[in-house]
């Protein structure tokens, strides 16, 4: 059974920056392309940034591309969401999740398998 538990999330003012970490249990972390989703109240659950299994390709929503930075480490087996800039509307329970098998990256929340718990973050204005 894969697990990944997210930490990192908190209040911060706008312009601010935040990090946010994935662990990723199991020994077959490099199989797995890794994503970051958030949902805000209300909203549908939104694609962030996604990498591949080596690091070398990443994927960005619009909304983030130029301030957030996604980043694995295949010998901890964690992921993390480096989020600088921040906006009141990047304020959202942001989630890890893995795609196992995925031939590229991806940004529908319905080709990855496995999900963390969430971890909120909330950006003052």
């Amino acid at each position: 059974q894969v697990q990944l538990v997210e930490s990192g999330g908190g209040l911060v003012q706008a312009g601010g920056s935040l990090r946010l970490s994935c662990a990723v249990s199991g020994r077959t972390f490099t199989r797995y392309v890794m994503g970051w989703f958030r949902q805000a109240p209300g909203n549908e659950r939104e694609f962030v940034a996604a990498i591949n299994w080596s690091g070398g390709s990443t994927y960005y929503a619009d909304s983030v591309k130029g301030r957030f930075t996604i980043s694995r480490d295949n010998i901890k087996n964690t992921v993390s969401l480096q989020m600088n800039g921040l906006k009141p509307e990047d304020s959202a329970v942001y989630y890890c999740a893995a795609a196992v098998g995925l031939a590229g990256l991806s940004k529908s929340e319905y080709r990855y398998n496995y999900w963390g718990q969430g971890t909120q973050v909330t950006v003052s204005s």
